[in-house]
């Protein structure tokens, strides 16, 4: 019996995580102390977004990302809820575009300036009033634009249309007590949620129905969350009757047993998945944690293979994602967490070790991109879409975004008209005069500065390849080497 391979191979065994430098973190930040089970962050190619603690309503900061130390405590807060904001999204395809849930049963949905703000920004683009009780959940639809959903602790899910700021669905009768997350899957045609009652769901929000369910996924009382997996599994994350944590993978087709149980630690705070659907590989931080553990999904058994943890000295309050498309690639970059502290924001950076200059194509399958592959009324119709992919092959560089409108009519019918302009990323139309065109990464430079980046570049590829060309000639003179000594 051979006992040699006692290691699952895996290239994300040795990714490491690694926190930035001090003057590279957001200081003096005021975190927010509300008890609510969520993020607390948000992040994207451009801004980071926090909630923050504020007096006399509710308020999240956000940052231009290059806007690292001391943060001044004048800086410009979104503060036009009433009540303090209990979750953050940014629209996955405008930059520029963010959601927030509050307290004060409204969400609101906020234009960005380009450059960031200036002044503290109290009106919104458009407020959604629907709820009863607080809005703890606000998730952007994977790919159909201006598609949002919100869940409140009234037990209801909406789902809005924002470029016409209309209600679209109302789901009010399929979840019994406190909704604690809920999650797209991959083309956005359903949702699971994890719920007070102990039960996991897996619900069709256009038919208004329950598609699956799972009473007691995790025996514990305490918070659960659930995802979707990009292969339609869902993962769960809980505790046991022992208020032991516990992560599990299920498949839909039949919930009667998980495919996977792993119990973790006895700690009591609330696990967060973060997954990347590129690489099959779960982050997952707990609140009060100084850790992060990742895992891998494979589709043979046991499933859930256990990575590595990434740990430091201090809790973390809550936690943010970069999308894959603000990664740095050519520091084969897979994952960037923003870390909350008490006072301030640290980026942790996850890189997997490689020797090479080059692209890695293994790391950086295409990833999704920013624009939509559905309008809002497409979705409603019925249709679904992949997400619309993207390659990082060339480093990604925010287009040129432009601003949300909000019209009482159906801005979407309109913009098809002949005689319109082309609708805009946010699903409006678009300003006759959008500026002079970015030539993209990689296309044809102009001018001297241009030329000479592009021999540059060409230089350096070709000189990655005579020195990875020379190691295998002296590999393979090595090896004939030994097999004319007869040592082979």
């Amino acid at each position: 019996m051979s006992f040699r391979k006692v290691v699952r191979q895996s290239k994300f065994r040795h990714v490491f995580g690694q926190p930035v430098k001090n003057d590279q973190c957001y200081e003096d930040i005021r975190v927010s102390r509300v008890t609510w089970d969520s993020t607390f962050c948000a992040v994207n190619p451009k801004f980071l977004a926090i909630i923050v603690e504020a007096s006399g309503g509710g308020a999240f900061m956000v940052l231009p990302l290059s806007k690292t130390g001391r943060i001044d405590k004048s800086y410009p807060t979104v503060c036009g809820h009433t009540g303090p904001v209990l979750d953050i999204d940014w629209c996955p395809h405008n930059d520029e575009v963010i959601a927030s849930g509050s307290e004060d049963c409204t969400v609101m949905v906020w234009q960005i300036p380009e450059n960031g703000l200036v002044a503290p920004l109290t009106e919104p683009v458009v407020v959604l009033e629907g709820h009863s009780k607080r809005v703890g959940i606000v998730t952007w639809h994977p790919t159909a634009r201006n598609v949002l959903l919100s869940a409140g602790c009234d037990n209801v899910v909406l789902i809005w249309n924002v470029g016409t700021a209309e209600e679209l669905y109302r789901l009010d009768e399929l979840h019994p007590d406190l909704i604690y997350n809920i999650s797209w899957n991959r083309n956005g045609s359903l949702f699971c949620s994890a719920c007070k009652d102990k039960s996991v769901r897996i619900i069709d929000p256009r038919r208004g129905t329950l598609v699956a369910e799972r009473e007691k996924a995790h025996e514990g009382a305490r918070p659960m969350r659930a995802i979707f997996l990009a292969n339609g599994k869902v993962f769960t994350t809980g505790f046991s009757r022992m208020s032991e944590r516990q992560l599990a993978l299920w498949d839909p087709e039949n919930l009667e047993e998980p495919m996977a149980l792993q119990e973790l630690d006895s700690s009591n705070g609330a696990l967060l998945p973060f997954y990347d659907p590129d690489t099959n590989v779960i982050y997952v931080c707990g609140k009060g944690d100084s850790s992060i553990r990742y895992f891998e999904i494979t589709a043979e058994p046991p499933y859930i293979h256990f990575l590595n943890t990434f740990t430091s000295k201090e809790p973390q309050r809550g936690m943010g994602r970069m999308p894959k498309r603000g990664l740095d690639v050519s520091k084969c970059e897979i994952a960037r967490f923003y870390k909350l502290h008490e006072r301030k924001c640290e980026p942790i950076i996850m890189t997997v070790p490689r020797k090479s200059d080059l692209f890695q194509d293994d790391l950086y399958p295409d990833t999704a991109g920013p624009e939509p592959a559905l309008e809002a009324e497409d979705w409603v119709s019925g249709r679904d879409a992949e997400p619309l992919l993207i390659s990082l092959r060339e480093a990604y560089v925010p287009s040129k975004q432009r601003d949300l409108k909000v019209s009482r009519k159906n801005v979407l019918h309109d913009s098809r008209g002949a005689s319109a302009p082309a609708p805009s990323r946010a699903g409006v139309a678009a300003p006759a005069s959008a500026g002079p065109a970015v030539s993209a990464p990689g296309g044809p430079a102009t001018g001297e500065a241009g030329k000479l980046e592009e021999v540059t570049r060409e230089l350096r590829l070709l000189r990655a390849l005579v020195k990875e060309q020379g190691e295998r000639i002296g590999r393979l003179e090595e090896q004939l080497g030994r097999m004319e000594n007869g040592d082979v």
